[in-house]
């Protein structure tokens, strides 16, 4: 029976919950995947809301029209290789979803090929990993008219916050793949300020996995638990099958990564938004690809780390509270990264909708969020986050604490990139004269490349002292 309302291309893993997730919401899904039987078995599993398919061509002649080919294919040239095989098969007013992490400056180039074939390419970016996919994602989704008529049907499979879909057509051409870059931005950010946390404890309080357990616990039930922190604490929590011991002593200190992080830090660069928090945490995982160099240098140059040796109570309620600031600052260099974006690329993206669907379904997705979401419903168009009074507040109120911790990382060795540049972000944000002066005044000094004034309008150069 043809009239399939979805076509699906790749069925790993995370194609294959998505296409068992649209049949369980009444879809009916056409399948393909060049690997031989995989189509074919998803296909017997879905019944009669799937159908396997062995080509492009029998795929796009088995949807009904207005067609819609949702590609969950890796990012790059195999999402070129399969926009050029569809679109002689496709008629205008069809259309091709992009549901993997594509660059958006890719999504954006796509949409142009596609145009003149009267072919709507959006780029959706999908957040929750392959369980986000089989029980809803977060939905972050970019393109044009033919979202519209979409919109139920992911809305439909999306994850649910508060009895609200975690879906939103956040703008144009490539604004999905953006809001999804940024997520991962903020992604890698957090993971690192996590990490960080565990590096004091661990090396610098002399903590056990077994006795930080409790800690992570605390944090999940408090004002920053959501998933990141619940991942932490059950890594903590697993034992080495073979050994018995704490599964984390036995990994090794060196962290992957795919490139959204990198991507969401150069994003930050073009549009001139300052997100240090975001590069310092891409910069981390640089260094822990290190592993054999940084150990032969420990050998060579010793370890600065020392034991703290005041009250480990007081310190550990310090870390909590300098763990939500930083998580504070690093949504606000987010946030301020999308809304720069937005305004250069003339995006209609509103924050407090983009919140509002990471609190469900994404890999960030925390109590934080919806303090988050109700300062941008107070006033959607905040310079800052950093700016609503609510927020504020829980900013301000650890401030001291915040403080106390990077010292004590510092004064005992411990590196702590992410918490140090979250707070040098936050407390840069709002100091009304900073260093640029003496910035300027170099330049113009070595390259005549003038300088304002405080005092009056314009560009000015000086003569300049000797030395």
């Amino acid at each position: 029976m043809s009239g399939y309302e979805i076509g699906l291309v790749g069925l790993g893993t995370m194609g294959a919950n998505l296409a068992r997730n649209l049949a369980e919401n009444g879809a009916r899904v056409a399948l393909f995947d060049p690997a031989p039987g995989t189509a074919a078995r998803l296909g017997a599993e879905l019944g009669s809301k799937g159908t396997a398919t062995d080509s492009l061509a029998r795929l796009c002649a088995e949807l009904s029209a207005p067609r819609t080919v949702f590609l969950m294919v890796p990012a790059g040239e195999a999402v070129d290789q399969s926009i050029a095989e569809l679109l002689p098969l496709l008629s205008p007013g069809d259309a091709i979803i992009d549901g993997g992490n594509s660059l958006y400056t890719d999504t954006e180039r796509r949409v142009a090929a596609c145009a003149p074939r009267g072919v709507d390419f959006m780029g959706f970016g999908l957040s929750g990993g392959s369980e986000g996919a089989r029980r809803g994602p977060s939905i972050m989704a970019g393109g044009g008219g033919a979202v519209g008529r979409m919109a139920p049907l992911f809305r439909a499979i999306a994850a649910k916050a508060e009895g609200e879909a975690c879906f939103a057509h956040v703008g144009p051409g490539g604004a999905g793949h953006f809001v999804k870059m940024l997520h991962n931005g903020i992604e890698y950010a957090l993971m690192q300020l996590i990490a960080e946390a565990y590096q004091i404890m661990q090396g610098m309080l002399g903590m056990s996995a077994r006795e930080m357990l409790p800690v992570f616990h605390g944090w999940a039930a408090g004002d920053q638990g959501g998933f990141l922190i619940e991942c932490a604490a059950r890594v903590l929590a697993t034992d080495d099958p073979e050994t018995g011991k704490p599964l984390i002593d036995l990994i090794e200190d060196r962290a992957g990564q795919k490139g959204t992080g990198k991507w969401a830090a150069n994003a930050t660069l073009d549009y001139g938004v300052a997100a240090p928090t975001l590069a310092e945490a891409v910069h981390a995982r640089c260094l822990t690809a290190l592993r054999p160099e940084r150990i032969a240098a420990q050998q060579a140059l010793g370890n600065p780390v020392t034991r703290y040796p005041g009250d480990r109570q007081a310190i550990l309620a310090d870390l909590g509270d300098a763990l939500l600031a930083s998580n504070i600052s690093v949504h606000a260099q987010g946030f301020a990264t999308i809304a720069a974006a937005a305004a250069e690329k003339n995006w209609p993206i509103d924050l407090g909708a983009v919140a509002r669907i990471w609190r469900g379904g994404c890999i960030i997705r925390s109590r934080l969020l919806n303090k988050i979401a109700s300062a941008y419903a107070r006033d959607g168009k905040l310079a800052n986050l950093l700016r609503d009074p609510d927020i504020w507040s829980l900013v301000s109120t650890r401030d001291a604490a915040w403080r106390r911790v990077a010292i004590a990382a510092i004064s005992h060795g411990t590196p702590a990139p992410a918490f140090q540049s979250a707070l040098a972000y936050a407390g840069a944000y709002r100091t009304g004269r900073l260093w640029a002066n003496m910035i300027d005044g170099q330049r113009d000094l070595f390259g005549a490349h003038g300088f304002g004034r405080i005092d009056r309008p314009g560009r000015h150069h000086a003569d300049w002292a000797s030395s």
